[in-house]
């Protein structure tokens, strides 16, 4: 790191009143997640599979900067219940790469929503259980309006998370602007010399401000870190952020996909929605104010002292969470 960037991101720290960043050594032993390969869509897909093959499929995808690991403890919650348990590593992340060096490397929300159908077909899986935090939150919703017959259920931390791009530029609540200060930084070639040189140093950041009352330590956070050496990481995150904002176009493969969800449908899945009261990114609510984007049932959690990771902050919770829409969803096959 150049002592410029360092410089910056200590002084950032102290802005938010933010934990040093540790350079302890890691001691702690945990548990790797397996995983295997599968070709879908334009993805050659990193994930993890636990369960019975023939239970009810439920996937979990992880948020940014995040892993798989988010659902270290929940998988196995779910395993042990009969529940067939996808996790894959998102786009951009882990051990998933492009098929094609020539494909565009899209952060934008069709593509995140279109990778899980992708995924879902190619492992023969008609319809699952959808749950999500952050990105991954994002991609479950959109992959609940995009194919609702493929979506028995939804859990979905944030509530509804489908973006209308073309209100990116709307004024936010002070708040939620710091909050939100990676995605403006992002924006600038700048911001893409310092992820580029610094990805680690920025999650780890992010984590601790996400998450101010989780206390993780090294060896959780450098489990998922592995996950953010990807070659397409710095491209896709960067995509995500400028096309959300409006500073970069959609690709014209999900332009249609993004007219639909410009819409801003609503959901029909039966959904759990879930707030963690000690989010340092979304502030928490009571949900009434997306009530309208849920057709279907809809029930909302707030879980006291949790950040943005409930998953891996409050796993029983989360799990238990699932089972419910698994064991009250209305399975076909």
């Amino acid at each position: 790191m150049s002592e410029l960037n360092r410089r910056d991101f200590l002084l950032s720290a102290a802005a938010l009143s933010l934990p040093a960043l540790s350079s302890a050594a890691v001691t702690t032993k945990l548990t790797l997640m397996d995983t295997r390969q599968v070709e879908a869509g334009v993805l050659d897909v990193g994930y993890h599979e636990s369960g019975p093959e023939d239970g009810h499929p439920i996937i979990l995808l992880h948020g940014f900067p995040y892993d798989i690991h988010s659902y270290a403890e929940v998988a196995p919650l779910l395993a042990a219940q009969g529940y067939r348990v996808i996790v894959p590593h998102l786009r951009g992340h882990g051990s998933t790469r492009f098929l094609d060096a020539a494909t565009p490397r899209a952060g934008q929300q069709a593509a995140l929503g279109q990778d899980v159908i992708d995924l879902m077909d190619a492992l023969h899986i008609p319809e699952a259980v959808l749950a999500g935090y952050d990105w991954g939150g994002r991609a479950a919703c959109v992959a609940a309006v995009l194919k609702p017959s493929r979506c028995v259920g939804l859990l979905s931390v944030n509530s509804y998370l489908i973006q209308d791009i073309g209100q990116a530029g709307l004024p936010a609540p002070a708040r939620v602007e710091a909050g939100f200060w990676y995605q403006f930084y992002f924006l600038t070639e700048r911001g893409r010399a310092g992820l580029s040189a610094n990805r680690r140093d920025i999650a780890k950041l992010m984590w601790h401000a996400n998450s101010p009352t989780w206390q993780f330590d090294d060896a959780t956070f450098s489990r998922s870190a592995q996950a953010f050496d990807n070659p397409d990481y710095v491209e896709v995150v960067l995509h995500s952020y400028r096309h959300r904002l409006g500073h970069a176009d959609g690709y014209p493969e999900y332009a249609e996909l993004e007219r639909k969800l410009a819409a801003q449908p609503a959901i029909a899945a039966p959904a759990i929605t879930m707030d963690g009261l000690a989010d340092g990114v979304i502030q928490a609510t009571d949900g009434s104010a997306t009530a309208a984007r849920f057709s279907g049932p809809r029930r909302h959690i707030q879980v006291p002292g949790v950040g943005h990771n409930p998953p891996q902050e409050a796993p029983r919770v989360f799990a238990d969470a699932l089972a419910e829409l698994a064991r009250n969803g209305k399975w076909r096959t």
